[in-house]
């Protein structure tokens, strides 16, 4: 079912460089990339492309921020939670602008768009609250003395943030960074740098120094990877896949033995117990999956339904998908917007071709949807077992799988048996 073909609202493109030393630059290799609107297919607009050069560049504005004697360390812990907060409410006043860009680059329907700004602030806020409570102890050490002890900034910080929120993940990343006294270097995804961009405009304007925050897009080989090898940042943080979380783990190690945070996405659970409610099983199981066309490292993409209640689940859930409804993510009716771009429906599209020759039943969807854009309609497997690719492998995309299950000590078992470990829920009314 699709909305309105509605036009998007037109929405200005108002920063495309990179952002070092609070100002900014065109990329030094004199080269751009395009970001494109996943609704459509078409170029939305040309971003600097930033490489080993200018992470060199932002690095050295880090390191005169961080430096001993500059306006950044002699800040008070207040006046960062401060700083935090003045970001905080500026994400507010610009939520109109910020969510149609949003949704816009990253084909979130704007409504969740709306949802992703003021939880961005929510979560900066959180972390302004922690500037001026981080504290050592004191303990006694023999007679006569006492050890004390310190939290100090790590340094200088790397960031690397995904596609599929980008306004969270960096509010997430810079927050705890920026609260602690640290500086930054994030690069956003290069499919979604444009919120990031703006907001580096808003880091500014909520005055934090020069150099503090520096926001370099460009892509994971060439940019990203040079932030993880680099010798002088001190920590790097990532999210995104597995494997590229290998290789910032292994480029890590192979530079400074910088600290490394990493969080790699998820095949969770959600266990549907036999006296659950079943309508409100079957619309929270739906909202988990198929929340932003099912790219959220949280998505419940293994549902485990007790078999006295399997059929009537499978049946419900097929009904429900088939009226979701899909198209501009601008028109209010529309429930779902596009994956983020063609390579990733081609790999859901594989993963669907895998669950059926495995044996699955294929009870609705599995199709791309609509003649421009990258669409998938809302796809739901039953008898799924265990072992198959589709049960084993995190798809990222509407692809619902739905297990049978008899007891409870069965059940927890097959749901712990998993190379991922990062959500699960229980549906009961005991």
């Amino acid at each position: 079912m699709s909305s309105s073909d509605s036009k998007a609202p037109k929405v200005e493109i108002k920063y495309t460089q990179i952002f070092i030393n609070n100002e900014w630059h065109k990329a030094a290799n004199g080269k751009t990339f395009p970001v494109i609107n996943p609704c459509t297919g078409e170029e939305i607009s040309q971003v600097e492309e930033g490489t080993k050069a200018d992470i060199d560049k932002a690095v050295e504005a880090a390191k005169k921020a961080f430096d001993i004697k500059s306006t950044w360390r002699k800040c008070e812990p207040a006046e960062r939670g401060n700083l935090l907060r003045k970001l905080a409410d500026l994400l507010r006043r610009d939520v109109d602008y910020l969510s149609k860009l949003e949704t816009l680059n990253g084909g979130k329907i704007i409504t969740d768009s709306v949802m992703e700004v003021f939880g961005a602030a929510a979560c900066l806020d959180y972390c302004a609250g922690w500037s001026d409570k981080i504290a050592g102890e004191t303990l006694a050490s023999a007679p006569g003395t006492f050890t004390y002890t310190r939290h100090e900034p790590v340094g200088i910080c790397g960031q690397i943030i995904p596609w599929n929120f980008p306004l969270v993940m960096l509010a997430g990343k810079i927050g705890p960074a920026l609260t602690c006294g640290n500086v930054v270097i994030l690069k956003p995804a290069e499919q979604t740098p444009l919120t990031a961009l703006y907001c580096a405009s808003l880091i500014k304007e909520a005055g934090f120094p020069p150099g503090v925050v520096n926001i370099v897009p460009g892509d994971g080989p060439n940019c990203g990877y040079e932030i993880a090898i680099h010798k002088k940042i001190d920590k790097i943080a990532f999210t995104g896949s597995v494997q590229v979380g290998k290789k910032v783990q292994e480029a890590a190690a192979k530079s400074n033995l910088k600290r490394v945070t990493l969080e790699l996405g998820g095949k969770s659970p959600l266990i549907i117990c036999e006296d659950a409610d079943l309508d409100l099983a079957v619309t929270t199981a739906h909202r988990a999956l198929f929340m932003h066309a099912a790219q959220v490292c949280v998505a419940a993409s293994r549902i485990f339904v007790h078999s006295k209640i399997y059929d009537e689940f499978v049946s419900k859930s097929v009904e429900l998908a088939k009226k979701r409804v899909l198209g501009n993510p601008f028109d209010s009716k529309t429930q779902q917007g596009p994956q983020i771009n063609n390579t990733q429906c081609e790999t859901i599209l594989q993963y669907i071709k895998s669950g059926k020759e495995s044996g699955a039943k294929l009870e609705c969807g599995g199709e791309r949807f609509g003649d421009k854009g990258y669409f998938i309609q809302p796809t739901i497997f039953s008898d799924v077992k265990d072992d198959m690719k589709i049960a084993r492998e995190e798809i990222f995309g509407p692809v619902m799988s739905i297990f049978k299950f008899d007891s409870y000590d069965e059940v927890i078992k097959r749901a712990n048996d998993t190379e991922y470990g990062l959500a699960a829920g229980v549906i009961t009314k005991d």
